[in-house]
C-alpha cells in the first residue's frame, strides 16, 4: 500500500525523536523568551536571545539523540556545528523578520501567538536542513 510506505518513511525513530527534541527545543526557546520578556527585555532582543539558547540545545540533542552522530572529534563536531548554526541563523532571520512583520507590520498585539506560528514553520525548516545538509548519513 502506498499510504503505508509513506507512513513508514515519515513516522520512524528519527522523525519521532526529532519531534520530541523539537518540542523540547521549542520549550527552551519559548521559556527563555518568556523570562526575558518578563524581565522587561524588548521582544526583538528576547527573540534573538531565546533563539541562541535554543540553537545550542538543539545542536547537542540533534547530533546525539536524533541523527546519532556520535563522533566527538573536534574537527567533526565543528564541521557539523558551523552549518547547523548557519542553517539555524537562516531560520533565525526568518523568525525575526516574521515576528517584526506580524507584531509591528500587522499590529498583532499578542506577540506570543506570533511566536507559536513562527516556531511551527521553523521546526519543519530546521528538520529539512538538518536531515539533508548537516547530519547526512554516509552512503
Amino acid at each position: 500500500m502506498m499510504i503505508g510506505k509513506i507512513w513508514k518513511k515519515l513516522v520512524n525513530r528519527e522523525t519521532i525523536s526529532y519531534l520530541i527534541f523539537g518540542v523540547l527545543t521549542t520549550l527552551v526557546d519559548w521559556i527563555s523568551y518568556w523570562y526575558m520578556r518578563r524581565a522587561g527585555i524588548d521582544y526583538r532582543l528576547a527573540t534573538a536571545g531565546s533563539w541562541a539558547a535554543a540553537v545550542l540545545f538543539a545542536f547537542v540533542t540533534n547530533k546525539l539523540f536524533v541523527f546519532g552522530s556520535f563522533d566527538l572529534h573536534p574537527k567533526k563536531v565543528w564541521s557539523e556545528f558551523v552549518p547547523f548554526v548557519a542553517c539555524r541563523a537562516a531560520t533565525g532571520v526568518f523568525t525575526m523578520v516574521a515576528m517584526i512583520a506580524m507584531v509591528d507590520g500587522l499590529g498583532i498585539k499578542q506577540d506570543f501567538i506570533c511566536k507559536i506560528v513562527v516556531s511551527a514553520i521553523s521546526l519543519v525548516l530546521n528538520y529539512i536542513f538538518s536531515k539533508w545538509f548537516i547530519f547526512k548519513k554516509k552512503e
